[in-house]
């Protein structure tokens, strides 16, 4: 089994209006604000899935690392949007010639939001109990962590083989420094580094957020930031031109008019690592013969949801354009209902039937396309809308499905192509050795090389089809500065937000 084996849920759940991908602009410009910002204001901004709960050690999915990760809580190092690694708890840090060490500086003077120091302890604990702790989220990613060790203000991280993707892993959940000892009960409550304190959960409603005042780094610029969950866009719509929301994050692109109306909104279109998945289950039956789930993919009219949802790109494979080892796999897998016939034909499976399984806070614009791209082929498909604990216990879990739909928005995830036990049910020996010798480079370079070498073998054995690569759909007030725009499903990075009176 390689590396993580859980699809983070929310991963999946925190884009749930199919937001699509615009890999320039493509969206207005918030007018430029004309008064100071108002440190005393509040930001209250749209989100669509809440948390369960919000213990960041155990509860998988995007939405919890989409507000508490850089809000709340830290690590050494982190991630900007645009997928950069940078300090943070860490001043800087080194990695040996071997790849087999890696030395962070850890920043003095930096205390949790209970009034207590961090120290190099903590961090030694919290790497090390997450390496221990399967129970923890993404605890195999710390798996060729042999040591982890304190010198002074040194963290030092010995490794048994080298590791290309561990400083990304530490940009996550691996890498989060908690206090040891802590008696916080992380279901309700958090005790963070961050720049933002956790205040107020009220379920069902909102999350709020204050600014932490003895921050170590620059203070946040709005006084509180309130989360407003809301679900339906028409909802999310009359709230802002209400007045009462700031920001609408997972909006829907075609409601651009409507919300730039008044002059109070601009539409921004942001690149994501959002990937809009078809999953096959090969495990028996005719999707187990590769010329059938390549018939599927070339029955399919990927720009026709680019089209119908208002922005976006196509995507032809397993990684997105944010992310190292991309390439532009149209040709593997081309709109081609004629070719399509032929190898249904060829393989015997004329007049197929088969069932999409997809989770039902989705808007119906995709099962209706592929129901009519398939239906042009040949192939019958009925379509099981089905709530989220349905969809994890039946298709995620049991792996009981034909064709399933989730938008996957966690970035650099290539790693569950080359495990056999996902839910993909994909199994190539191949793909597996590629992808652990991209994480045995040294050289960025030579792993990004393997990581698309091995993308290309997944296109092309059409272990999926991937219907487009998803933006980051965001109407931002035009009294609103700093607000990201880019992979905002995945996270949400708000210490530069700001918001003005003019």
């Amino acid at each position: 089994m390689l590396r993580r084996t859980a699809i983070a849920a929310a991963s999946i759940l925190a884009a749930g209006v199919l937001a699509l991908s615009a890999c320039s602009g493509g969206g207005g410009e918030p007018a430029p604000t004309t008064g100071e910002p108002d440190l005393d204001a509040t930001a209250t901004i749209r989100l669509v899935l809440e948390p369960g709960n919000l213990d960041i050690r155990q509860t998988a999915g995007s939405a919890l690392d989409q507000i508490l990760v850089d809000n709340v809580y830290q690590g050494l190092v982190g991630r900007t949007p645009e997928q950069e690694i940078v300090p943070v708890l860490a001043e800087d840090w080194t990695v040996s010639p071997d790849g087999l060490t890696y030395t962070f500086t850890l920043r003095e003077g930096v205390t949790f939001h209970d009034g207590q120091e961090l120290t190099p302890q903590d961090v030694v604990w919290s790497l090390t109990t997450r390496k221990n702790t399967p129970e923890w989220r993404d605890s195999a990613r710390l798996a060729n962590v042999t040591a982890i060790t304190a010198d002074g203000q040194d963290i030092v991280l010995t490794l048994a083989e080298p590791d290309s993707s561990l400083l990304w892993n530490l940009t996550g959940r691996a890498g989060i420094v908690l206090k040891e000892g802590d008696t916080v009960d992380y279901n309700t409550a958090a005790n963070g580094t961050g720049p933002f304190r956790l205040d107020q959960w009220r379920q069902g409603d909102s999350i709020t957020l204050v600014r932490n005042d003895d921050y170590w780094g620059d203070p946040a610029q709005v006084a509180e930031v309130v989360f407003d969950y809301i679900p339906d866009n028409q909802a999310a719509l009359n709230a802002a031109l209400a007045g009462e929301i700031d920001v609408l994050t997972g909006f829907d692109a075609n409601l651009k008019e409507q919300v730039e109306a008044g002059g109070d909104f601009a539409l921004e279109l942001g690149e994501s690592t959002d990937k809009g998945t078809l999953a096959f289950n090969q495990t028996s039956g005719p999707l187990a013969d590769q010329r059938v789930r390549q018939a599927i993919r070339q029955a399919i009219d990927h720009d026709a949801f680019v089209e119908a949802l208002g922005a976006g790109e196509t995507q032809y494979g397993p990684i997105p354009s944010l992310d190292p080892g991309y390439e532009d796999l149209a040709d593997v897998a081309p709109y081609d209902p004629d070719a399509a016939r032929a190898l249904l034909e060829e393989a015997g499976a004329e007049d197929l039937e088969l069932t999409l399984t997809i989770p039902n806070f989705y808007p119906t614009t995709i099962p209706q396309i592929l129901v009519s791209n398939l239906n042009d082929v040949g192939i019958t498909l009925e379509v099981e809308s089905v709530d989220f604990s349905t969809w994890l216990n039946d298709v995620y879990i049991n792996q009981d499905y034909d064709l399933s739909f989730v938008l996957h928005t966690e970035a650099r995830d290539f790693e569950n192509w080359a495990n056999p036990d996902y839910y993909f049910t994909y199994d190539n020996p191949e793909v597996q050795d590629l992808y652990a010798q991209s994480l045995a480079a040294t050289d960025e370079a030579e792993a990004a090389e393997l990581l698309a070498e091995a993308a290309r073998i997944v296109s092309e054995d059409a272990a999926a089809d991937w219907l487009y690569n998803g933006a980051s759909v965001v109407a931002v007030g035009t009294n609103i500065t700093g607000m990201p725009s880019i992979n905002v499903n995945e996270r949400l990075n708000l210490a530069e937000l700001a918001k003005s009176n003019g």
